[in-house]
């Protein structure tokens, strides 16, 4: 495999030891390294974005040969109670029918995101098996099943191979290279192949372009103690836009370079959204330390939902498989409304998703923020 992980041995059966770093993967070097490599810079080195939260860890796995790969988002201890919103018209992903309320398992263990498309989801049963090795799982008295629900984005058309995608082998990666860590960023794991900005289509050379998109993760932490955090990979149709000041972050593409703002494009009726399936989906996490029942963590995604679609636009087209996850630790013991919290969740995600787009490094054809020509 391309990539590589440093582990150690976990010091504990019951719960999972704090790993080395992130394995990137990256064609340029052969082995990973704490430090962050260009395009995934932290804002410090302090807890940020979704390891924020105590106890979940988040680990890539990335396959450069394309490039794609899969991110997993582990819980310790129990897990942790779990919701989903799942708006996209085009999604690709397992066990989400487990997070109905009306369905009996309320916690979950991990959670994959992962490239791909349909074929990425088998990179949850790596994730499951590295979950029983360790003694984790819901507990069917003959054995601890690990509940981990997953969701894919479409790459298979970045890079000239679509049958490297993400196996098995690189969840069990992916897991053991999770730790508490701050969360690389950019275009690793999940984010490896995604791209964005894909309204006036995704062939370079032609009167709009793409752009790359990638991994991105945000917090919020209040003086409470109250903590939300969230992880996407952007992998979007239209545009990142930043809804503090309205600008468009990255998108589509004019033939000059510069960016053309999607918003403005659609107004004119000079494109409509594409509504190939499933090409054009944004999937995240968001997670709190707050104590949540099953149907509040429901709407925990469903709020954190509306911070992808105020840093995303056009969004939940008939293309897009956009599906955010929420998870309640439950480890805080203070009290906050779920309005509250998944407001938060929403400016968590929002940040989570700015980040992948400027955090991203370019590909052939597919040029990131840091690339743009600057305004005039």
């Amino acid at each position: 495999m391309p990539g590589t992980t440093r582990t150690r041995r976990p010091t504990s059966r019951l719960r999972p030891a704090v790993l080395g770093p992130v394995a990137l993967g990256l064609a340029v070097l052969a082995l990973a390294s704490a430090a962050p490599q260009a395009g995934q810079q932290m804002r410090s080195t302090e807890p940020h974005g979704l390891t924020a939260v105590p106890g979940i860890k988040v680990g890539h796995y990335t396959l450069t040969q394309r490039p794609t790969g899969c991110t997993a988002i582990l819980v310790d201890g129990d897990g942790a109670v779990g919701g989903v919103s799942q708006r996209g018209a085009a999604p690709g992903t397992r066990e989400t029918d487990l997070l109905d309320p009306l369905n009996m398992v309320d916690r979950v263990n991990a959670i994959v995101l992962t490239g791909g498309s349909a074929f990425g989801l088998d990179s949850a049963s790596g994730v499951v098996r590295w979950l029983e090795e360790h003694g984790f799982g819901f507990n069917t008295g003959v054995a601890r099943v690990p509940i981990v629900p997953a969701a894919v984005i479409f790459d298979l058309n970045v890079g000239n191979n679509p049958k490297v995608r993400p196996g098995a082998d690189c969840g069990y990666r992916a897991a053991t290279a999770a730790s508490d860590r701050p969360v690389v960023e950019g275009s690793v794991g999940a984010g490896a192949g995604a791209t964005l900005g894909k309204i006036g289509g995704f062939a370079p050379g032609g009167k709009y372009g793409a752009m790359k998109g990638g991994v991105g993760t945000g917090s919020v932490t209040l003086p409470n103690g109250l903590i939300v955090g969230a992880i996407a990979v952007v992998n979007a149709v239209g545009d990142v836009v930043d809804p503090r000041t309205g600008r468009v972050v990255a998108g589509v593409r004019n033939a000059d370079g510069t960016l053309a703002d999607a918003r403005a494009l659609l107004r004119s009726g000079a494109l409509l959204p594409p509504s190939t399936p499933g090409r054009n989906t944004t999937i995240a996490v968001v997670a709190t330390n707050a104590k949540l029942s099953k149907a509040q963590a429901g709407r925990l995604a469903l709020m954190a939902d509306d911070g992808l679609a105020r840093a995303l636009n056009p969004s939940h087209t008939n293309g897009d498989g956009d599906t955010v996850f929420a998870l309640a630790t439950g480890r805080w013991g203070g009290s906050a409304d779920i309005s509250t919290i998944g407001a938060l969740a929403a400016e968590a995600l929002t940040e989570a998703i700015l980040r992948a787009a400027t955090e991203a490094k370019g590909l052939p054809g597919f040029p990131a923020v840091r690339d743009l020509k600057p305004s005039r």
